[in-house]
């Protein structure tokens, strides 16, 4: 999570209408450098028009977009799409370049040597595990879902854009191709660094990937905040009743080890991190937590508490944040 820093992404009061009907109505955040927004909500709610209107691809009715002070009006919408990564769940690779050479498509346009461009690529494909030697030279058909999807990406960082924006990058993938590419996503380098602005519906991602999320109904913007403030710190009912039939999942992947054991006595966080830094400290999430205490991997570093104290830990601090939520 970015400390802070002046805005890298301005939107003050931004709308569309098509026709009567309002797509977007008063939207404004900010986003900081190295900072990840989710845009979710159900579909239909403006998601996706929300962010085609950050690089160009759809006009604002009314407000403002400024990246870098800059607003991005006064930019050639071609100019600016170039300095802006951009994934979407087609994915849209031309179907006759081979990988390296979709991946090469911006660098070129920006005048990249080729020689760069050529480093550029061995290097991003080798970090999203398609090894160059056998995946630079093979055509879109000839890769799976997972696969074309981890090419979009390279795709979009090729040039090292500062901002990137991913429109359900992995909507089209089956749950456990999806799953494995967000643990990737997380986990990858290049993107440490981004301004990141990411549209889904799964509620699951949005709180895997998300430092805040921004949920949207019917075009409005109903909370902005971290997933933590969303789902202990409702702001109406709407957004209550949004995370309810996944309220418990959320929970045990919102809450670290140092949430549920700092008023406890059952685990002394210090000397666990101590011992085990590396596999296991008080950050990690209580799901993560059960999912090792019930594996049979015999690596994984043993607990100094049960799967009763655990969970007997997470209710007092689900108790807490209640109580907390009421005063």
């Amino acid at each position: 999570m970015p400390t802070h820093q002046p805005p890298v992404v301005r939107v003050s009061h931004l709308s569309k209408h098509f026709g009567a009907h309002a797509v977007v109505q008063d939207v404004s955040f900010e986003l900081a450098a190295g900072e990840t927004l989710v845009l979710l909500g159900p579909s239909g709610c403006g998601k996706t028009t929300l962010l085609k209107m950050l690089n160009r691809l759809v006009e604002p009715d009314g407000g403002t977009v400024e990246i870098n002070g800059r607003d991005i009006l006064a930019q050639r919408p071609e100019l600016l799409r170039r300095g802006i990564g951009y994934v979407i769940q087609q994915v849209g690779l031309l179907p006759h370049y081979t990988v390296a050479e979709n991946i090469a498509v911006v660098p070129r346009l920006l005048g990249h040597a080729p020689a760069a461009i050529a480093d550029r690529t061995e290097a991003l494909l080798t970090r999203l595990h398609l090894p160059p030697a056998r995946y630079a030279g093979q055509l879109p058909h000839q890769l799976s879902g997972g696969q074309q999807q981890r090419v979009g990406l390279a795709r979009a960082l090729a040039a090292d854009p500062p901002i990137v924006l991913l429109d359900e990058p992995f909507g089209a993938l089956d749950p456990l191709t999806r799953a494995s590419i967000r643990r990737e996503f997380r986990e990858l380098e290049e993107l440490r660094s981004k301004t990141i602005v990411l549209v889904t519906h799964d509620v699951t991602e949005a709180f895997e990937l998300a430092d805040r999320i921004l949920l949207l109904d019917a075009g409005q913007p109903q909370q902005l905040g971290t997933p933590r403030e969303l789902l202990f710190r409702p702001a109406n009912e709407f957004v209550r009743r949004f995370f309810a039939a996944e309220r418990l999942a959320l929970q045990l992947r919102t809450l670290t080890l140092a949430d549920v054991f700092v008023e406890t006595s059952h685990w002394n966080m210090a000397d666990t991190n101590r011992r085990d830094s590396d596999n296991l400290n008080s950050q990690i999430t209580v799901n993560e937590a059960l999912e090792r205490l019930t594996s049979a991997d015999t690596a994984l570093p043993s607990f100094p508490f049960t799967v009763a104290q655990l969970m007997a830990a997470f209710g007092e601090a689900l108790q807490r944040e209640e109580d907390a939520w009421k005063r």
